[in-house]
């Protein structure tokens, strides 16, 4: 998998490798940026993904995605 930027996963879509109760794609809704004044530029840390069948949102950590034991990139 090539190196992922937190800041370009908006939108963008996701396979759960072990789908539970029939949601297996997913699609990242929103990127949770941090509220640190003290340091704007500080990439994002969380982000909202939103199951595709049901409608149901979960917020992890963006560097979960990488875990391909968890999340496939693409729809698949």
């Amino acid at each position: 998998m090539s190196p992922l930027n937190p800041k370009k996963l908006l939108l963008s879509k996701w396979t759960a490798a072990k789908p539970e109760n029939k949601e297996k794609h997913f699609i990242v809704t929103k990127l949770i940026e941090p509220e640190t004044p003290d340091n704007p530029d500080k990439p994002c840390e969380l982000i909202i993904i939103e199951a595709v069948h049901s409608g149901n949102s979960r917020t992890i950590p963006w560097k979960e995605l990488t875990d391909t034991t968890k999340w496939l990139q693409g729809w698949k």
